[in-house]
């Protein structure tokens, strides 16, 4: 699973690069100023997260349990729900997805947690 976990992280974190690049180059003359910083905001708090990924997939391996798992399952759920909740609502305008946003957030919350808990319970 610790491997699994590393290449998703990798997959996010290469998938953040082409997302900001693709937003700065294409996205610049089409966003207004205040959607540009909703879309930076979800590629930024991506990357953090496929970092996290890849935390977690050391914690895996380093101290085993099922807290690195649910840390990991967290952050790619919180990739999707924040982070891509903000793409959705930086491209579309549509302001219902900012209701989905704070799941993804807490999500990110409670993977940290299991993280920090990890070395402890092992």
């Amino acid at each position: 699973m610790g491997q699994i976990w590393f290449a998703v992280g990798a997959f996010f974190a290469l998938l953040a690069v082409a997302l900001g690049a693709f937003g700065a180059h294409t996205l610049r003359a089409r966003l207004s100023t205040d959607a540009q910083a909703i879309y930076e905001m979800g590629v930024r708090y991506q990357m953090y997260h496929a970092l996290g990924l890849l935390a977690a997939a050391y914690a895996l391996d380093r101290w085993g349990g099922s807290l690195p798992i649910w840390s990991g399952a967290l952050f790619i759920a919180g990739i999707v729900l924040f982070s891509g909740s903000l793409y959705v609502l930086s491209l579309t305008g549509v302001k219902v997805l900012g209701a989905v946003t704070p799941f993804g957030g807490l999500a990110f919350l409670v993977g940290w947690a299991c993280l920090i808990a990890t070395p402890f319970r092992a």
